[in-house]
């Protein structure tokens, strides 16, 4: 009871001393005793405000890093755990078709522990209220041993920088973007949620050329010092190329989906110039996809290297013709105008290029342009050079690998004397795209038996048919040769023949392009 009477009287004391002290002498006494206490504890300690300078309205990354790691990295996983923790639902989370967990953080004034390479490392959030004010001031202060503290900092900021990326980069939400009809006066996106289901997991590629892939992505996600080293910016170039049904789509959102980032859908018909192009590119984020699907159906690129030589030869014509220099000059600078006004309003070749390889690429990092076709011969080669598209990916028919993954995906069935026989017939040549093979299976995906049964008797048709148009061609090239003798022991035949034979193979050829 004494010693309870003597504290009351002290903060009695200090309470009278702080109303009469003036207010400099007070900071002055506090400073005193908080420098005593500085040199006297073993610990240093590190403040990390929520926001930078006397203003406070530049947010600072480390408190949101520092956020980050403490809410996925210990608060749910340390022992023991925190005494207090703040829970928190955002109702745009609280969805009833895809509830979302609840936020945990550290609540304001407690603490949790770290442990780093053998020195513990104490976090605690403070949540100050400004004087006349209801808003808060929140930092966060790191402990550390002063002994160690110096030596142990940097690399435990940068452990905790690291681990904060990888945690925003996996749980951040993504978009799916695209550009709008160039109607106003700046070319735009516009952006919807990205939920595309395919992983790599999902897609059924060959083994080989799925661990190429996830190494190359992989790579060229932790490639921020190699890029920085070899002074190369710090984005790739995909070309998908294969027939309809491949899985380019697919395997797009894919590599989305394993790097987690955006995907901004360039559709460039909407595009009306280079300048807009250009506008579209500033406008994309880091880490994000840049896809245009249908390269060689976009636009008509490779015609524009057509155009220029067309243009200049009318100018040597006109050269030539001309009687004296002032109308061989008035000629040139027409025709000049002419090409000019010919590329004027649209996209070019050159500002394609420019898109993918020139200086205005570089506007960001961490990017990944990715084109499709069906026919890789109609894009012009100045596309394709490394640099641009560095990494080229056929993708063809389903393979007997890929078969069985998908019956196994789609029907449970792996192992069935119906996929020995459809294997069999793919590798005599029997072709099928995995869409099409991933529809047999979906419209009876209820009767598995069914299911391998269609698709065997699918792969034998086709099969059947490919032997076919192997015969009818091996006759036609037979009686082209005026040597071999025909059905009716005649040798050779006249152009007429000829003709009517070479008119059958184009139909061939037509018939099994329409196939693929």
């Amino acid at each position: 009871m004494e010693f309870l009477s003597q504290m009351w009287s002290l903060l009695g004391l200090l309470t009278i001393l702080q109303n009469v002290l003036p207010t400099q002498l007070l900071s002055l006494l506090h400073s005193l005793w908080q420098s005593l206490q500085d040199s006297l504890t073993p610990y240093s300690y590190f403040d990390v405000p929520e926001f930078l300078g006397s203003a406070a309205v530049e947010p600072n990354a480390l408190y949101r890093h520092v956020q980050l790691y403490l809410h996925r990295s210990l608060l749910l996983s340390s022992s023991p755990p925190p005494p207090r923790l703040t829970l928190s639902l955002p109702r745009s989370a609280a969805s009833p078709a895809a509830p979302a967990p609840p936020s945990v953080s550290l609540s304001p004034n407690h603490s949790v522990a770290d442990t780093f390479n053998g020195h513990r490392a104490v976090w605690t959030h403070h949540a100050d209220t400004l004087q006349d004010s209801l808003e808060e001031r929140r930092s966060f202060s790191l402990r550390l041993p002063k002994r160690h503290a110096a030596a142990v900092l940097p690399a435990y900021l940068a452990h905790l920088a690291a681990a904060a990326d990888h945690l925003e980069r996996s749980s951040r939400a993504r978009r799916l973007h695209t550009n709008a009809a160039a109607s106003g006066s700046t070319a735009a996106w516009a952006s919807v949620p990205f939920c595309h289901p395919a992983t790599f997991d999902t897609l059924a590629l060959d083994p080989g050329l799925k661990a190429r892939l996830l190494g190359d992505l992989t790579a060229f996600a932790e490639g921020r010092e190699f890029y920085r080293r070899t002074g190369r910016p710090w984005k790739r170039g995909y070309l998908l190329h294969g027939p309809p049904g491949s899985g380019k789509s697919s395997l797009i959102a894919a590599m989305a989906n394993h790097l987690r980032y955006d995907v901004f859908d360039l559709e460039l018909t909407r595009v009306a110039t280079n300048a807009d192009l250009r506008a579209l590119l500033i406008q994309t984020t880091n880490r994000s996809l840049i896809v245009i699907e249908d390269i060689d159906c976009s636009l008509h690129l490779t015609g524009d290297r057509a155009d220029r030589l067309r243009s200049k030869r009318r100018k040597l014509h006109a050269a030539a013709a001309a009687a004296a220099y002032d109308s061989d000059d008035s000629s040139s600078d027409s025709d000049d105008g002419a090409a000019g006004n010919h590329h004027r309003g649209k996209v070019t070749l050159s500002g394609l290029l420019n898109f993918t390889d020139g200086l205005w690429s570089c506007c960001g990092e961490e990017r990944i342009i990715v084109f499709t076709t069906n026919h890789v011969d109609g894009i012009d080669p100045a596309l394709l050079r490394p640099g641009r598209m560095d990494v080229h990916v056929r993708l063809d028919a389903c393979g007997a690998h890929a078969m069985r993954e998908l019956a196994q995906r789609y029907v449970g069935v792996g192992d069935h004397e119906m996929l020995d026989a459809a294997e069999g017939c793919i590798r005599a040549g029997a072709e099928m795209t995995p869409a099409e093979v991933g529809e047999v299976l979906l419209r009876n995906r209820d009767e598995p038996e069914a299911a391998v049964t269609e698709l065997a008797a699918e792969l034998k048709a086709r099969r059947n048919a490919a032997d076919d148009d192997l015969h009818q061609w091996e006759d036609s090239a037979a009686e082209l040769s005026d040597g071999s003798p025909t059905k009716k022991g005649r040798k050779g035949m006249g152009w007429e023949g000829k003709v009517r034979i070479l008119g059958r193979l184009r139909s061939l050829t037509k018939s099994e392009s329409g196939r693929r």
